[in-house]
């Protein structure tokens, strides 16, 4: 279960990091609050009845519904994201304009929340399967220890940067700036953290000393035949000790730890034991932890590549354009939602198919290191049988990160009858690590290539749009939301469709010099000769200089003297203009000689007037 909670986790850091801070939630407090406390409701009426009468009774059940019900609680954490908003009132915990990871730590709270209530309702099942009692609280926070140091990592790197943006020297401050100086910082954090991090957990885990004892003995002794260093062997209490498992972490030998389970060591004769940590061996002896830092830092320099095309690509898809529109969505809620989708969607692929992947065969690789070890695969395979028996009959059942007990055998027995198997698979693992890494300089220099100024620009100028039009439904009396329409238009050469929107902003304020100044500058610019209409930009032109006869309004009425071939009046009046605004006399000068250099373009004809 820890490896479905690591991925609903990563989801949930996907969702917080996303999520945007809006102005004002899109519901109002006593709407939104009363919408979560129905869900908050109906959440726990579905725990109690899959926990009623004989329903979870054993262990695959019991983990099958905390399974269901994790899922849910992130779908519920994603519903007071994107449609309650309650990363705005977040926002407003002291000093978390400082310290955005404040907000992210609320966050987090309160998905801890919905798994509070999960397993308070799963305590009577769990004393059922596990016989042992606990009180909700104790219950509760046992397993709030097991899933803390899964999200840690996060919370502390987080706080990290946050710490960098607040300090005023400028070394910092560009380097986490930059993306390579992001992807460093998650480097140093990383190393140090798999150095120091195991230390760590196995308090938070409740883990203790194997006491000396036959066992130690042994334990001891083998890890020494197979010159294994590290700091102690621990008792690991995962599920009251009854998971039948073992485990190894940390980077450095001087906070390496190898776990074992109670249950683990009751149940393995003495060549069994030592099979099993001939695997746990062989996770360190072939750098496996390492390679996992190597896979997390490449998921993050993956997602720091493709977040910001991707985003480009979302803001230029008339689709999102539409729905937004058809479901009358806050832009910037709805681009928040919507680019979630493909970063958490590429989120599950890469963990459930790559991660996977070398998962999955680093551990074959580590049972393959019992035959390096000890020479014989025998002890393994029947402490694999044993351990698929105990725990349910699950001999037959795969994981996402495990190939199945079964499957682990048939591999090791074939590797037993021809030994070449072991090589080859040490070269497809080496292989695939290969490739891995090809694919990913290849994406990160397909990507410097490719044309983000034209991708950013076009979808910058899209979602102005949506956000424009939005407004317009908003306050469809506002006719500042015309003329930023208007201008939107015009800089795109939609000169029609700039040409309806300010003259529908002309109608609800027929007064507004600037409205009169930009249309007057459409009308007698445009390159389309049914929108331009130069006598109508001159009266337009000339009525918002009497208005205000600032020194662009000026130069836009010259312009138009100059079109409707009026060049003295045009001169005299660019001459005022650089009068009244003289930090842009060398502009004016320049036009004062365009007039009397150039001709004007040809008037529209009758017709086209």
């Amino acid at each position: 279960m820890i490896y479905n909670n690591l991925l609903y986790l990563l989801v949930v850091v996907l969702i917080l990091s996303t999520g945007s801070v809006p102005k004002q939630p899109s519901l109002p407090l006593v709407d939104g609050l009363l919408f979560f406390l129905l869900k908050a409701f109906v959440y726990h009426a579905l725990l109690s009845r899959a926990h009623r009468g004989t329903r979870s009774k054993n262990s695959r059940a019991y983990f099958a519904t905390e399974q269901h019900f994790s899922i849910l609680a992130v779908l519920s954490l994603a519903v007071d994201v994107y449609l309650l908003d309650c990363k705005y009132y977040f926002a407003h915990i002291p000093l978390a304009a400082q310290l955005p990871v404040l907000t992210d730590l609320a966050g987090i709270s309160l998905f801890f929340c919905y798994l509070a209530m999960l397993w308070a309702r799963a305590r009577r099942s769990y004393l059922i399967v596990f016989e042992r009692f606990y009180t909700a609280k104790a219950f509760i926070l046992s397993n709030l220890k097991t899933n803390l140091p899964l999200i840690l990592p996060w919370l502390l790197l987080s706080l990290l940067l946050d710490i960098l943006q607040l300090i005023p020297l400028p070394s910092p401050w560009r380097l986490q700036l930059s993306q390579w100086g992001e992807q460093a910082i998650l480097l140093f954090f990383f190393v140090l953290l798999a150095a120091v991090f195991p230390a760590l957990i196995r308090r938070l885990w409740g883990c203790t000393p194997l006491p000396a004892g036959s066992f130690r003995s042994q334990i001891e002794r083998f890890c020494h035949q197979q010159n294994f260093a590290y700091t102690e062997i621990m008792l690991w209490p995962l599920f009251e000790g009854r998971a039948l498992t073992a485990g190894v972490m940390g980077i450095s030998k001087k906070l390496r730890y190898l776990l074992v389970t109670p249950v683990l060591l009751e149940t393995l004769t003495t060549d069994e034991l030592e099979a099993v940590m001939a695997h746990e061996i062989g996770h360190v002896k072939k750098y496996h932890l390492q390679l996992y830092l190597v896979l997390f830092l490449g998921f993050s320099l993956l997602i720091g590549m493709i977040a910001d095309p991707l985003l480009y690509l979302l803001l230029s898809s008339n689709l999102f354009y539409k729905i937004t529109s058809f479901t009358h969505t806050d832009a910037e809620a709805a681009l928040a939602f919507w680019g979630t989708v493909p970063l958490l969607l590429i989120m599950i692929l890469y963990f459930r198919y790559v991660f996977g992947f070398f998962m999955r065969n680093f551990e074959r690789q580590a049972d393959l290191h019992v035959f390096t070890a000890t020479g014989n695969s025998e002890p393994l395979v029947q402490s694999l049988e044993k351990i698929g028996w105990l725990s349910g009959n699950i001999r037959d059942l795969p994981s996402w990160h495990h190939f199945g007990i079964g499957q682990r055998v048939d591999f090791l027995n074939r590797c037993r009858i021809n030994p070449g198997l072991i090589k080859w698979h040490d070269l497809k693992i080496y292989g695939a690590l290969l490739l891995y890494l090809v694919v990913l300089g290849g994406s990160a220099g397909l990507l410097q290539i490719m044309p983000m100024d034209i991708l950013k620009a076009n979808s910058a100028n899209k979602f102005v749009e949506a956000v424009l039009k939005q407004k317009i439904r908003q306050e469809p009396d506002n006719a500042l939301w015309y003329r930023l329409m208007g201008d939107l238009k015009q800089e795109n050469k939609q000169d029609a469709e700039a040409r309806s929107a300010y003259e529908k902003a002309l109608t609800l304020k027929p007064t507004n010099p600037e409205i009169m100044n930009n249309l007057a500058w459409l009308l007698v610019m445009s390159e389309k000769q049914d929108v331009r209409e130069p006598a109508t930009a001159l009266r337009l032109a000339q009525t918002a200089a009497d208005i205000e006869p600032a020194g662009y309004i000026l130069d836009t009425l010259a312009t138009a003297y100059w079109v409707n071939g009026f060049i003295k009046e045009a001169i005299a009046t660019e001459q005022e203009a650089a009068a009244r605004d003289p930090a842009n006399r060398q502009y004016y000068r320049q036009q004062i000689e365009a007039f009397t250099t150039n001709n004007p373009p040809p008037r529209p004809t009758q017709g086209d007037q």
